[in-house]
């Protein structure tokens, strides 16, 4: 294998995006091998790969050009898409299936920074699928796309890191490539939400219309990590969380619908709350409300379930102050020093579902607002405590 075959391998397995994208695009399709390939006009070389039928082809393997519907792909640029082999009238025929014990299939172009063929995006079964309708061929087109924006995205970013020697400058880079991959990934994740809206229009089937109902809870689950990783990096390479700062009349209804919403999506969890505010405060209360979800979320997530979760909120000689208590484990008080930093939960729990961005976002926002977050924890009791002037 080639230097530069290696680093184009490399370059696809730097897409943290990738694994994500071959999941989602197996369960969309019911195609159980989905794979990404670098194709010259000579070779085909595997570079990602999702394989649930044991085709045993990894990473860096090679197949024989001609034996592939890739160098059609290459040198037509148009995909190919097979929905039965059998009943295919161009393709019935081929070799290639019955070579690789395939039914249906699917290849898509993928392309560099400059707008050349890099190679394609693949899927196949043993068993025949419905491949040829808009609603999956635009998923596929768009997930092609996307692997295209995210590959040249990749290069821009290795090109300058190594003109860069700063490790700093570097940091930056890979976490603007974060927001670039977070904007663009939207795009899929809107067709995606898109399609299941109108599925449920078109039926009554009370089984059909659950597993649509898990996949809508998927799709705000998803918006709600991108949603995270783009104030993560507006909070560590712009100008910080970007706010609408305007005067509220009276918050309490906004930070009380946000208890609401979380006591009902958590029924075995208690939360009493106590807000008293009696005058107007300046503030971006969309974020403000999103702080106290996060430090519910966490209470909720870290606490005792069988101890109610205290919130309280008021406003005392110019200050406003907002306070999440829940009883549980005590915290060290090394642990307490690293709650607000990015990924840290995600690092020591490898079970929690989050990216660990909660706690971090929280104190963005308090400095955004020119407050302050802290934590103390002791006697198995924690409280988060926001202040802020007004």
């Amino acid at each position: 294998m080639t230097p530069s075959i290696l680093d184009d391998i490399k370059r696809i397995q730097a897409i943290e995006s990738v694994p994500h994208i071959l999941k989602m695009l197996s369960e969309a399709t019911g195609l159980r091998f989905i794979c990404i390939a670098r194709v010259t006009e000579n070779k085909w070389t595997m570079c990602a790969v999702l394989d649930l039928v044991n085709f045993d082809l990894t990473p860096g393997d090679e197949l024989a050009i001609h034996t592939t519907f890739c160098s059609q792909v290459r040198s037509t640029s148009k995909p190919v898409i097979i929905n039965s082999v059998h009943n295919d009238q161009t393709y019935h025929d081929s070799p290639i299936p019955k070579m690789y014990n395939f039914e249906s299939y699917f290849s898509y172009p993928i392309y560099d920074q400059d707008g050349s063929f890099f190679g394609t995006l693949c899927g196949l079964d043993p068993k025949a699928a419905d491949l040829k309708n808009e609603r999956i061929e635009s998923q596929i087109q768009a997930f092609s796309n996307l692997l295209s924006r995210q590959l040249m995205a990749q290069e821009r970013i290795d090109k300058l890191q190594t003109a860069l020697s700063d490790e700093k400058e570097i940091a930056r880079l890979r976490e603007q490539y974060i927001a670039i991959l977070g904007h663009d990934i939207r795009t899929p994740l809107s067709s995606l939400s898109l399609c299941v809206d109108l599925l449920k229009d078109h039926t009554n089937d009370t089984f059909i219309n659950k597993i649509l109902g898990k996949m809508t809870n998927s799709v705000a689950r998803m918006n709600g990590l991108i949603n995270d990783v783009m104030d993560f990096t507006y909070g560590r390479v712009g100008d910080g969380l970007k706010l609408n700062l305007r005067p509220i009349e009276d918050l309490s209804p906004g930070l009380e619908h946000t208890i609401s919403e979380l006591a009902g999506l958590h029924s075995t969890c208690e939360i009493i709350a106590d807000i008293q505010l009696k005058r107007a405060l300046v503030c971006d209360s969309d974020r403000i409300c999103q702080l106290l979800s996060n430090l519910l979320v966490n209470a909720i997530t870290h606490g005792d379930n069988t101890q109610p979760i205290y919130v309280t909120a008021y406003i005392q000689n110019g200050q406003f102050t907002l306070e999440v208590k829940n009883q549980g484990k005590t915290i060290p008080t090394t642990t307490l020093e690293s709650l607000f930093q990015p990924f840290w939960r995600s690092l020591q729990d490898k079970n929690s579902k989050g990216l660990g961005l909660g706690l971090f976002i929280a104190s963005e926002i308090a400095k955004a607002h020119e407050g302050k977050l802290t934590v103390a924890s002791h006697n198995q009791e924690t409280l988060f405590t926001f202040t802020m002037s007004i």
